[in-house]
């Protein structure tokens, strides 16, 4: 943000104004409307008609080509075979309405059980929440669908478990000193132990 308002507060005709993910570290309307505010800004600016790319994964600034004269979207263009996604390095004229980041994860040889249920998450909040964005779903709902290996070490019966749990949730980790907090992992390490 310091970067972006620096260049805002500096615009010029011979600006060349670059952006990559501007608003990622944030909540995801909060992302948006500062991205949206910031191209608004570059465009209407009153002297400076800044030259300006922005890469973004926020889909609904596609809008705004309908509304600035000035705006074009470009995409980088893929090809589906056999449901998987092969970048072609090339700029086509249109925004895109898909992102690409289980894909990704996957070739990234993301473990598959993770590639599956990022999918079937995708799925659910994009069927239920096409036109709200996903705040519109509880996430708690979406959590609470899951499968797989992954248990809840909160939600089992085993007693040494839950004398575990409960030694965690009693810790005050904000006031423990370091050596304390070493003291009561080790009290939990005899816990496991049975000792």
């Amino acid at each position: 943000m310091n970067e972006a308002a620096d260049i805002l507060n500096n615009l010029s005709p011979r600006s060349l104004v670059l952006f990559d993910e501007l608003g990622r570290g944030t909540s995801t309307y909060d992302g948006i409307s500062i991205a949206w505010a910031i191209v608004e800004h570059i465009h209407e600016h009153p002297k400076a008609r800044a030259r300006t790319l922005f890469a973004t994964h926020y889909h609904e600034l596609n809008e705004m080509e309908k509304s600035f004269k000035r705006i074009r979207n470009y995409n980088v263009s893929v090809k589906e075979i056999d449901n998987r996604i092969i970048f072609l390095r090339k700029l086509e004229r249109g925004g895109s309405e898909h992102s690409f980041g289980i894909h990704v994860a996957k070739m990234a040889g993301m473990p598959k059980s993770i590639v599956k249920r990022s999918g079937e998450i995708l799925t659910q909040l994009e069927s239920d929440n096409r036109k709200q964005g996903i705040s519109g779903k509880p996430l708690t709902q979406v959590s609470e669908q899951r499968e797989g290996f992954q248990l809840s070490f909160f939600q089992l019966d085993d007693p040494v478990l839950c004398q575990i749990r409960d030694e965690i949730l009693n810790l005050d980790v904000n006031n423990l000193t370091p050596i304390e907090a070493l003291n009561q992992l080790n009290e939990i390490k005899k816990i496991v132990r049975g000792k």
